[in-house]
């Protein structure tokens, strides 16, 4: 075997660097997002509005729907920022920046979910930072994504991606080891280990085992992020002129030429469904099993480890089917299962399938929820790298910041629309199991307008 050349080496190690951004990330999705912030963050505030006498169903409710509100915001705010500095950033060529501005950013507002002290009394406080590092996390990934195509061919990508993501994942399910067994605090003890919090320095009444999730976020990112920032250089091709008002320029004519090109079209109005719909399996999956199964934060945890393991796994197998057939299929494919997924979620309480009576403390509720978890894990994970992949088929070569700040768009731009959707179905129905009702829409959705989107692309 020949050895590597120089080029190859750099390359090599670029490719890397780039995947160790989902390492770096990952835990503030399936820490913060899903698994630990976000259903203590729903069972804080739930605490806090029955203390001020509210009944349980009408707490729980508002509970879910100021998390949501929270969420549409921020997504709001990620649809306009992620495209216009993605423009910027094309016209500038300069993308690094950003990166760096926004890590910072992140770090900052992650380190501050430490203050969500159990008696509510930080909770729109934690709202806001909450938000604002999922805001720079977004961002930082668009800027990061624009970086694909530059790595590889197109079946290339479709397995960089895949691996990434699966990579990613990996990083998320081993940080929710590190967080469960050793600063988790359910009834002042670690899960599975049995150990005091934090070794024995964190407090089990202020819960600030859990409140560790956000140093452990900032902490970990600081850290993995280095070998993004070592291997993963921009070239030295000197700032284009025009600047902001140049960067507004191309990104019209982008959007004007996207009506004329009939399968990005579709994409990115197909994404901006199921990929919001996605969103809200993540951000209220954690919420849903407090408030309406009552878990407690050790079945959250497996609930957590099930999910992880089954996004590394199914992800990486994702990608080699995304390499030899396509991105499309693979995307169709997860689709499917992530409908069945919210069905379920929807039809199922606890004491109740589908309105079948369950007898008392069933078990049925608790191990159809697991099985959700795993699928929703897998194919979010599968449907994300596929869809990074069909969108590298799609991109100019000369302005990839922009395309996937298009992506980010799609992501985003009715980010608001499923927490906004949850949030209103939950306070209509005053059901928070009823309010996951349109994610089912936005999943189908999304899938019709995949029929005009073309297998290879339009480049």
């Amino acid at each position: 075997m020949s050895k590597p050349t120089t080029e190859q080496t750099i390359l090599i190690k670029r490719v890397r660097g780039w995947m160790m951004f989902d390492w770096a990330t990952q835990p503030f999705y399936t820490l913060g997002l899903t698994f630990i912030f976000g259903p203590y963050f729903a069972g804080t505030a739930a605490e806090y509005y029955l203390s001020r006498g509210l009944d349980l169903t009408t707490a729980n409710a508002n509970a879910q729907s100021i998390w949501s509100w929270g969420q549409a915001l921020a997504g709001l705010i990620v649809a306009v920022m992620g495209i216009l500095a993605g423009a910027y950033a094309d016209s500038t060529s300069r993308r690094m920046p950003w990166i760096w501005a926004s890590s910072l950013v992140f770090v900052i507002c992650s380190w501050m979910l430490w203050y969500m002290v159990p008696d509510g009394s930080a909770m729109w406080s934690s709202l806001f930072f909450f938000s604002i590092a999922f805001i720079a996390a977004e961002l930082a990934l668009v800027f990061t994504n624009a970086i694909l195509p530059s790595l590889g061919d197109s079946q290339d990508v479709g397995k960089i991606s895949g691996n990434g993501a699966a990579l990613g994942y990996a990083g998320g399910l081993l940080s929710l080891f590190i967080m469960l067994f050793f600063f988790f605090d359910e009834g002042g003890k670690t899960f599975g280990l049995g150990l005091e919090p934090g070794f024995g320095w964190l407090d089990a009444q202020n819960r600030e085992g859990t409140r560790a999730v956000g140093p452990l976020i900032a902490i970990w990112f600081a850290i993995f992020m280095l070998p993004f920032f070592l291997w993963v250089r921009e070239g030295k091709t000197p700032n284009r002129l025009g600047g902001l008002r140049r960067s507004l320029a191309d990104l019209r004519h982008t959007l004007k030429n996207m009506v004329k090109r009939p399968s990005l079209f579709a994409f990115m109005g197909a994404q901006m469904f199921y990929r919001d719909a996605l969103n809200g399996l993540y951000a209220f999956g954690g919420v849903y099993a407090v408030l309406v199964l009552g878990w407690g934060q050790t079945q959250i945890g497996v609930f957590g480890i099930l999910g992880g393991l089954s996004a590394a796994i199914v992800t990486q197998i994702s990608g080699k089917y995304d390499q030899k057939l396509g991105p499309l299929p693979v995307i169709y494919f997860h689709i499917y299962v992530l409908i069945s997924v919210s069905l379920c979620i929807i039809g199922m309480s606890r004491d109740s399938f589908f309105g079948l009576a369950l007898q008392e403390g069933s078990a049925l509720p608790d191990v159809m929820f697991y099985i959700c978890g795993a699928a929703i894990g897998g194919s979010g994970g599968g449907i994300y790298a596929a869809s990074r992949s069909m969108m590298v088929r799609h991109t100019n070569p000369d302005r990839p910041t922009e395309a996937f700040g298009l992506f980010a768009l799609a992501g985003k731009a009715t980010a608001f629309l499923a927490p906004l959707l949850i949030g209103l179905f939950t306070y209509w129905l005053n059901d928070a199991r009823l309010g996951f009702a349109p994610v089912v829409g936005l999943f189908i959705l999304g899938m019709l307008l995949l029929r005009w989107v073309h297998p290879n692309g339009d480049q």
